[in-house]
């Protein structure tokens, strides 16, 4: 799973940048229509962008 995983990315660099970007809007979004949830005062998809991201990069770079 891990292999077709990273030959994915290493295909598509770009689509787990992509995700993370949806991630922040997703945040932003939900910021804005529900102020007092759970899911906007931990920033939940502000954090799973930053790791989507982040790790996307990383794998995508390293199997390249």
């Amino acid at each position: 799973m891990v292999n077709r995983l990273s030959d994915y990315i290493a295909e598509h660099k770009g689509v787990p940048v992509l995700i993370a970007v949806v991630f922040v809007v997703v945040n932003f979004v939900l910021g804005v229509l529900a102020p007092g949830s759970w899911l906007v005062t931990s920033n939940l998809f502000l954090h799973l962008a930053v790791i989507t991201g982040l790790l996307g990069i990383l794998i995508g770079d390293a199997v390249a």
